[in-house]
């Protein structure tokens, strides 16, 4: 017997014994294309139990998972493969495949119970890099996130504790994995012995059926399926009994609408709050009184502060000013490396969000101080979208904002100053040709000037003042 069943997805269930050996067979066959201690193996993967095989390979080599999203384009992809110097690729993207030498997925995977490869440590090197995640910033291109064993390895302890994970909980996956939150809740079931089914595609009536038939205890959502869910016509149909929570991570909760989930099932929330280059800040607590005004308090071994906006000087208890955090699970920089300075203030981390911290701890967000939009979970740099939309040849000037969005968290906005006659959805289109699709403007403003400062500094707070009501419904 190989044990308890660790992966389910769709008609096939795998035991972490069964991910060994395919694990293992796996990393003979990157062994042999010259995968080794230090490597760097770019997996861009659909949802599919062979991502997890993957990720395993790699890190069983000794070598370093560099994520792409299976949403990226072509121009994505080759900024992402020089930024990350990867020499190696595993996936199923043909965009990849057409780019350097890969492993396609699509291919069986022989077994092997026997192989170790050639000066295989018994255990990764804690300081050696295990993951590189995408994470935009406020300008350029996306910059890769470096993970190592160690802070990862600390980032699914934080998560165990706070979600209380054990091996009697049933979870399940619907976003991709190639998030660092969906990353995290898989190498988390697998790591206590939770079982966690994996979906191909986001499905809600299958979501729901699954909980009912899995008897799935605990259950992550983000702001776009927690809506889907609270509009579910027949809600009441399906036996959600099973759940312990809901756990709402990646954009703020929405009380209206998680209210009216409890309202209809009797499901509690558990807010939660992490980026990628802290992937676990603070949780809201598993065993009653969680808030959903707050997104908890700092979980233990993270330490946080809240800092002045303009001085930097640290704000007594209750004040408001940007959050800054230390943690053993925060990233060990960046690549390009350079951008790691604009990160950190005194070696706190800065997380760019506005909010502040009770006398009990309790830390409640307010604002974004950085200029990164949150779609869905996934950060949008305003640059990377200008530097598209600068390369038609009508637009003389533009400038990309967020504004809340009940369903994405936030919605991309783009003020445009043209010369001549341009559609806007022609505009829109031209973002999601060249970029995923989440970074694709919901809205186009055309303006006769985008407001700057004197050194040229877009003044976005005005853009969001002057037009961000149109897409605030």
């Amino acid at each position: 017997m190989d044990g308890p069943t660790a992966l389910v997805f769709e008609q096939q269930e795998f035991t972490l014994r069964q991910l060994d050996r395919l694990t293992a067979g796996l990393a003979a066959r990157l062994s042999d294309r010259g995968v080794s201690t230090g490597a760097r193996v770019a997996l861009m993967s659909s949802n599919r139990p062979e991502f997890a095989v993957a990720v395993r390979a790699i890190w069983r080599l000794g070598a370093t998972v560099v994520l792409l999203s299976p949403a990226y384009k072509r121009g994505e992809i080759e900024h992402a493969v020089e930024v990350t110097s990867v020499s190696h690729a595993v996936g199923d993207s043909a965009l990849l495949a057409g780019l350097m030498p890969m492993i396609d997925l699509d291919e069986p995977i022989e077994t092997d119970d026997t192989y170790v490869a050639d000066g295989e440590p018994e255990e990764p090197n804690p300081n050696a890099d295990a993951v590189l995640v995408f994470s935009s910033g406020t300008t350029g291109m996306p910059k890769a996130v470096r993970h190592t064993h160690a802070s990862f390895g600390a980032a699914v302890r934080h998560w165990r504790g706070a979600l209380g994970l054990t091996a009697d909980d049933r979870t399940q996956i619907v976003t991709p994995p190639s998030h660092i939150l969906g990353l995290l809740n898989l190498m988390t079931a697998f790591e206590v012995g939770a079982q966690v089914r994996l979906h191909r595609r986001f499905d809600l009536d299958s979501m729901l059926r699954h909980i009912e038939s899995d008897r799935i205890t605990i259950e992550m959502v983000v702001a776009p399926i927690a809506l889907a869910i609270a509009d579910h016509p027949h809600l009441e149909s399906y036996d959600l009994s099973s759940l312990r929570y809901m756990m709402w991570g990646a954009t703020p909760v929405t009380p209206s609408v998680a209210e009216t989930i409890t309202r209809r099932t009797g499901v509690p929330w558990v807010p939660a709050y992490g980026a990628s280059e802290l992937p676990v800040i603070t949780c809201n607590p598993i065993d009653g009184g969680a808030r959903l005004d707050s997104v908890g308090r700092a979980v233990p071994g993270v330490r946080l502060r809240v800092v002045d906006l303009e001085s930097g000087r640290q704000l007594e208890t209750g004040e408001t000013g940007e959050i800054q955090a230390r943690s053993p699970s925060l990233m060990a920089g960046y690549l390009p490396n350079e951008a790691r300075a604009e990160a950190f203030s005194d070696n706190w981390y800065r997380t760019g969000d506005v909010g502040a911290i009770d006398a009990d701890g309790w830390v409640k967000l307010t604002d974004r101080y950085k200029e990164m939009i949150k779609v869905k979970g996934f950060q949008c740099a305003p640059a990377e979208i200008e530097a598209v939309l600068h390369g038609h040849p009508a637009v003389v000037d533009c400038a990309v904002f967020g504004v809340p969005d009940a369903v994405t968290g936030e919605a991309i906005v783009a003020a445009v100053a043209v010369a001549g006659t341009v559609e806007a959805t022609e505009l829109m289109d031209r973002v999601g040709e060249r970029l995923a699709s989440y970074k694709r403007p919901a809205e186009i403003v055309f303006v006769t000037e985008i407001p700057r400062l004197p050194s040229g500094k877009v003044l976005r707070r005005v853009l969001k003042e002057r037009y961000g009501r149109t897409s605030d419904q």
